[in-house]
């Protein structure tokens, strides 16, 4: 079957991948640019590190990922440039009203559009993508939207810095238009460029679903519908509602039941261990004051109990969907994969610029510009190098070679990073930073190229849902918030990033199953399905 394939790049194809490609680089330059503003907004709003957390952290990933599921799913049945323009409007609006905000709320409020707004770009972009690019072509496809997020990346150190800074430095006297302060004028410059990607993105071809694996794809009669149903079925308390609407048996419901229990049981277990290791004071909402150790770890058992709620869900609405994604080791393990990554690198990242203001003196501006455009640089030349490679390999080594580029990649990056972060001076860090990024940033291609060629077209969107919940809810929501707190517990910044390093056994043994199981588990694809 594979003979049959297309193998042509057809017409369009490129321009659709350049604006697939700005849609991430413009989702990760709005979701990251807080990164660089906290100490300006901190000192504004007279809030501290638990709150910036709050906003960086918990409340965009929680809704990022809850959103997820319901627009993956309309990304399966509706026009996805269309929706991926409507989704573009709304965050660029949301990161707008970060703009306006004169204080914690309003704030909240724009990082939760954001991560609503952001939800479709990955489901979407990527099905769209896979039906532009033949078969053959999609780890360099991968490594092009690779390179655009460590584009967004270091744009949004680079812009953030830098805006703010001149702007404040331009209106020291305090007479700014409206009153704004620098990092205000941040946000907005930063929501510009989304406005006008999004008018592009209405305007882009719907290519044929499926046509480019051979597989048929039938129209979806109800998106919208469908969509909302995945939204209503996922929400705990709703969850239950629909289980009942739907006749579900005594088997679903105790399962249901005592995944929620072991989940609470196991949340307590882990506030209560945070709090001795390393107690925290209150965090104050109005009248409410509630310990963070909770406040996290809640939302990281809502999150898991939205995990078990999807799975029911889709083994009651869409059975081949859910044969298609437990029924492959390959994909089970190469989700795991990506989100103990995530958990690795959220955690570095998070804490980069701090490290170098804190180790090296280096001023916010200078780390605005410095490692803004290092980490860009590397992070667009990377994936460019490994994802053309990856194809190459595999096509040398079928179900192997891709497995083999993430391997290494995924393997030596956390023993280069010892070496990288003791160096002794800002200079030589970003010498080092330059090797090390050079091979961490290789794992992202090949590793999407073999998630998404374990499923069905049609199912692509959902797939990419699921696995960003998993990897935002246990990468995002716990990477950072465990360097944190060992941070916290032990004074020591350095060593409690590398620690997060430890992950990467459990990376390499995953790995070399995958490059064992890949090409078997692929080839049974449409037994899955039957």
């Amino acid at each position: 079957m594979s003979a049959a394939l297309p193998t042509a790049i057809p017409k369009g194809a490129k321009y659709a991948l350049v604006l697939i490609a700005l849609t991430n680089a413009i989702s990760l330059l709005d979701r990251q640019i807080l990164a660089i503003l906290a100490p300006a907004i901190k000192r504004d709003l007279n809030i501290g590190d638990a709150e910036m957390g709050l906003l960086y952290g918990t409340v965009f990933a929680l809704f990022y990922a809850l959103f997820s599921l319901p627009l993956g799913r309309l990304a399966d049945g509706w026009v996805r440039s269309k929706l991926l323009a409507l989704s573009i409007g709304f965050w660029s609006a949301a990161t707008a009203l970060g703009g306006m905000a004169n204080g914690f709320a309003m704030l909240a409020v724009s990082r939760l559009g954001v991560g609503i707004g952001e939800a479709s770009a990955q489901p979407a972009g990527t099905s769209l993508i896979y039906d532009y690019w033949p078969k053959h072509r999609r780890g360099f496809v991968m490594a092009v939207l690779a390179s655009a997020i460590a584009l967004g990346l270091g744009g949004s150190l680079v812009l953030g810095g830098v805006a703010a800074a001149d702007w404040d430095a331009a209106f020291a006297s305090g007479t700014a238009p409206l009153g704004l302060k620098g990092w205000q004028f941040a946000f907005l410059v930063a929501s510009l460029p989304g406005f006008v990607l999004a008018l592009f993105m209405w305007r882009l071809r719907e290519p044929e679903r499926g046509a480019m694996d051979g597989i048929q794809t039938p129209p979806d009669p109800a998106p919208f519908r469908a969509s909302w149903n995945v939204l209503a079925a996922v929400t705990p308390g709703f969850n239950w509602l629909a289980l009942g609407r739907r006749g579900a048996s005594g088997g679903y419901w105790r399962f249901n039941l005592i995944a929620l229990a072991g989940i609470v049981l196991a949340m307590w277990g882990l506030v209560t261990l945070c709090t001795a290791l390393s107690p925290r004071p209150p965090l104050d909402f109005g009248a409410v004051s509630i310990n963070p150790h909770l406040l996290q770890w809640s939302v990281i058992g809502f999150g898991l109990f939205v995990i078990v709620n999807l799975m029911q869900n889709m083994a009651v609405t869409d059975a081949q969907a859910f044969r298609v994604i437990t029924r492959s080791p390959t994909l089970l393990m190469v989700m795991a994969v990506g989100t103990l990554q995530s958990v690795l690198n959220y955690g570095m990242m998070s804490f980069n610029p701090s490290f170098l203001m804190k180790y090296y003196g280096l001023s916010l501006k200078d780390t605005a510009l410095q490692f803004g455009l290092v980490s860009a640089g590397m992070g667009i030349l990377g994936p460019l190098f490994w994802g053309p490679l990856s194809d190459w390999l595999q096509k040398r080594f079928p179900g192997v070679g891709r497995a083999y580029v993430a391997l290494f990649c995924m393997g030596l990056s956390p023993l280069i990073s010892f070496w990288v972060y003791h160096a002794p001076d800002a200079t030589a860090f970003y010498w080092r930073f330059v090797a090390y990024s050079m091979v961490l940033t290789g794992w992202l291609p090949p590793l999407y190229a073999i998630m998404y060629e374990q499923v069905l077209p049609r199912i692509r969107g959902t797939t990419s849902s699921v696995y960003l919940l998993v990897s935002t809810i246990l990468g995002l929501g716990i990477g950072p918030y465990v360097v944190g707190v060992l941070s916290d517990a032990s004074g020591d910044l350095r060593g409690s990033m590398l620690t997060i390093n430890a992950v990467g056994i459990a990376i390499v043994v995953l790995m070399l199953v995958v490059a064992r199981r890949a090409q078997r588990d692929e080839n049974a694809l449409m037994e899955r399905a039957a």
